[in-house]
Order: C-alpha cells, then structure tokens, then sequence
C-alpha cells in the first residue's frame, strides 16, 4: 500500500499551475475539435523547435553527453506543449475554424 502524501499549501498551487494542469482542466470544458487542434499544434510546435535545435547536444565542458541526448525530445515536447496552452502561433484556432466549417459546427 503506498502511504498518501500531502503537499504544502505552495507546492500544490504550484503543481496546479502547470501547463498541462492548466489544459487539463480546461479541456473538460473544451470541444473535442478544440481539444484536437491544440494537440496538432502542439506536435507542430515540438517538431518545429526540434528542427531549430531545442535540445541538440553542445559540445565541450557544457554538455549533457548521452542524457541530454536521450531527453532532448520530451524537451522540446513540453516546451511546446506550454506555448500551445498559451495560444501558440495561432494554428490551432485556424485549424479549429476549418474543421468546425467542415463538419457544420459554428464556432
């Protein structure tokens, strides 16, 4: 049996302030379309930022050697995922609108 745990008041707003806390709670109330296109977004975003170097090895006394390596991906990943849950670039209200369009919803 694994013994509960309870955070401090500060610890348990700070966790609460995450972004993918934060997209959690508001997704319950988001539409399933809304829900998909802030994910496309944020796979966007994580392939994008790969592409730009988030997370490349540095070499020299800097680098993080096969870690770095092995972690560079979920990097970019949350990074992503955070600026997604922040409005991104604004792909994934274009992409809402068109889907909306095409199976008749209004937005």
């Amino acid at each position: 049996m694994i013994p509960s745990v309870t955070l401090p008041p500060v610890a348990a707003t700070a966790l609460q302030n995450t972004p993918r806390a934060r997209e959690a709670a508001s997704s319950a109330a988001e539409s399933p379309i809304r829900t998909a296109a802030r994910a496309f977004e944020s796979v966007f975003l994580a392939e994008m930022l790969s592409q730009a170097g988030l997370g490349q090895a540095r070499e020299g006394l800097g680098g993080g050697g096969v870690g770095e390596q092995a972690f560079a991906s979920l990097l970019s990943r949350e990074w992503a995922e955070s600026m997604a849950a922040r409005g991104g670039i604004g792909l994934a209200e274009h992409i809402e609108r068109a889907m909306a369009a095409r199976e008749g919803y209004d937005v």
